[in-house]
């Protein structure tokens, strides 16, 4: 699997679909930023409404969306079953993230992030374009659920391998929580933050860095977040060294609202 694309390459092999995915926590303006400046061509992508369903107390604030609405908006982006598609943000991928691993995951071919994302396109003074953009004539995408993997909460309650939380580690070990219900994390899960993915300039780091990252990975990885986003970036992390990690799509918003799921605090797992 092909995970990251580069600003120059991009820019020298245009993809057929972009999409722009500026998403952070706490900045509902991704359209705002977008309209400001954006890669030429590029189709703007709500993660709340778009790349994920309605939240709830008993699936997560971010659940996967159903495979019918996917497809739809997956057709309404321009993208067909040959597409070469490309998504970025403005946080170096862990927003973006989330459009690559669920296309991925629903049985699109070929989707890359852009590595840098939009600073890395802007610092090499790339053309931009602004406004509203244009809409792309449909696509044909077929879709389809599980081209990925993943476990729910109780596989997660269950997991006997390595359960990565890609959450800032304040929050893991409780001191924290400025969004979910309770404070800490899965019993038996180890913190890997997701920025740790990323290098100074917002890239991933290279394969040799990312492999002393996440060190001798021999048992079957999943991966969670607060609400299965920045564990996408992670998912793409792995798969940079060639892990096939399972997302936890549900993540700790939604184990962190059943009240039977046990909560561990500080640094041990």
């Amino acid at each position: 699997m092909t995970t990251l694309i580069t600003a120059a390459e991009l820019a020298d092999r245009p993809a057929q679909v972009v999409l722009d995915v500026r998403w952070a926590l706490g900045d509902p303006y991704g359209r705002n930023h977008y309209e400001n400046g954006h890669i030429p061509g590029a189709i703007f992508v709500d993660l709340e409404s778009e790349l994920a369903a309605l939240p709830s107390k008993a699936k997560g604030r971010h659940p996967l969306p159903r495979i019918a609405d996917l497809q739809a908006n997956a057709r309404k982006w321009g993208i067909s079953d040959d597409s070469l598609v490309v998504v970025y943000d403005a946080v170096g991928g862990t927003s973006a993230a989330r459009a690559w691993w669920l296309l991925t995951w629903a049985g699109v071919k070929d989707v890359r992030i852009l590595d840098g994302g939009w600073h890395a396109w802007h610092n090499a003074d790339l053309p931009v374009e602004r406004g509203a953009g244009q809409p792309h004539a449909p696509g044909d995408v077929t879709l389809s659920e599980g081209h990925l993997p993943t476990i729910d909460i109780d596989d997660a309650a269950n997991w006997s391998g390595t359960l990565i939380d890609s959450r800032a580690h304040p929050r893991f070990r409780g001191d924290v929580e400025p969004v979910d219900p309770k404070a800490g994390h899965i019993p038996g899960a180890i913190n890997a933050p997701a920025t740790d993915n990323l290098s100074a300039d917002g890239r991933f780091l290279t394969p040799e860095q990312l492999r002393a990252k996440f060190g001798d990975l021999t048992k079957p990885v999943a991966v969670y977040c607060g609400s299965g986003v920045t564990a996408s970036h992670t998912v793409a992390a792995l798969s940079i060294i060639g892990v096939d990690a399972a997302l936890f799509p549900g993540s700790w918003s939604q184990w962190s609202n059943d009240r039977r799921r046990p909560v561990a605090t500080g640094d041990a797992s």
